[in-house]
């Protein structure tokens, strides 16, 4: 186990706040389009602070620790493009303004950022005390990977989510996003708008991706600090994503299958560890290099594939997949008018 002082601890989510707090700023002061341009420096800046805190990490702590770092971030950013599928489910869904997306992205990071911290807080607490906690992520894993599979082809119904139906049921909602507000007054009445109710919808689908994303990355390592720096860094780059490939993403048409593989394969690891430490050590171990090696190879024998499925049948759309067969498949257009401030 590595020895990570309270005051690395307290720098590094110090850091992370500070990066969190810029975005944000950036995004209450000043909502607007993100375009290519921006989308592309963002997504480049906050790839190389985390290589550059991956490099000082495996400087500090041996080849090991930075090798589990960085096989722990490429897991949870290759999972974070399922994240940005449903985000544009979301967008789509609820009409949000262009302009507002900004606002949106940053608030579901820091919901995401704060789940996953709890359920690190968790995972680690049971994995010191119970070592069968790997079993029990391993077979969780490999459950999610069949149902993704099955549903591949699927979108989740965000509709008929249980806290979006609640939050519309019990909650006065306007119609309007009423300049990005999530609380306004509408004829003396205070009401929530939509970006509310889209924001619940952001925090309901981050808790069901924090219960895949944590046990696949304690798959490559059992350090708590590890885990918890790659879920932020992979999560922090995740608004600029967002901008810099959602026109690509439909594209994507083999993800949902590529990460229900990789879950599968991180699954069967699980138990092996299992297996290893609580039967007999003469049951294998598959290696965090190896582990990084099969998840890259995935990666980019699903993109190519899927660029030449879609190059060969441009029709064909990508779907984010769904863990449940969906009856329904929403299609919304947004409404004329849907960030015009209300009459006075």
């Amino acid at each position: 186990m590595l020895e990570i002082s309270p005051l690395t601890w307290g720098v590094t989510i110090g850091f992370i706040v500070l990066l969190l707090a810029v975005d944000l700023v950036l995004a209450a002061a000043r909502p607007h389009h993100v375009g290519f341009k921006e989308a592309t420096a963002w997504s480049v800046f906050y790839i190389a602070v985390a290589i550059g805190f991956g490099v000082w990490f495996g400087l500090q702590y041996g080849n090991t620790a930075g090798t589990e770092y960085f096989a722990g971030y490429i897991i949870e950013k290759s999972l974070s493009v399922d994240n940005l599928f449903v985000f544009v489910i979301i967008m789509s869904t609820f009409a949000v303004p262009d302009k507002h997306q900004h606002k949106v992205l940053v608030f579901g990071i820091v919901l995401a950022l704060i789940m996953r911290a709890i359920f690190i807080a968790l995972g680690a607490s049971l994995i010191s005390l119970f070592s069968f906690t790997f079993l029990f992520f391993g077979l969780l894993l490999i459950y999610t990977a069949v149902q993704l599979f099955r549903h591949r082809n699927e979108d989740p119904d965000i509709e008929s989510n249980l806290m979006v139906r609640g939050a519309r049921r019990f909650l006065p909602v306007s119609d309007d996003y009423i300049g990005g507000r999530l609380v306004a007054k509408v004829d003396g009445r205070r009401v929530v708008t939509p970006l509310f109710i889209v924001l619940i919808a952001i925090g309901s689908v981050d808790l069901l991706f924090a219960l895949d994303s944590i046990p696949a990355v304690f798959g490559v390592t059992e350090e708590a600090y590890v885990v918890f720096t790659a879920n932020a860094f992979a999560l922090l780059g995740l608004r600029a994503l967002f901008f810099l490939v959602k026109g690509l993403l439909d594209r994507l048409v083999y993800l949902s299958a590529g990460l229900a593989i990789i879950l599968a394969f991180i699954g069967v690891k699980l138990i092996l560890h299992w297996g290893h430490v609580d039967i007999d050590e003469s049951i294998p171990e598959i290696p965090t290099p190896l582990s990084l090696g099969v998840v890259l190879g995935v990666l980019a024998v699903v993109t190519v594939a899927s660029l030449i499925r879609t190059r060969a049948m441009p029709d064909e759309k990508a779907h984010a997949g769904s863990l449940t067969a969906t009856k329904v498949r929403v299609e919304v257009r947004p409404r004329p008018g849907a960030d015009q401030e209300p009459p006075h």
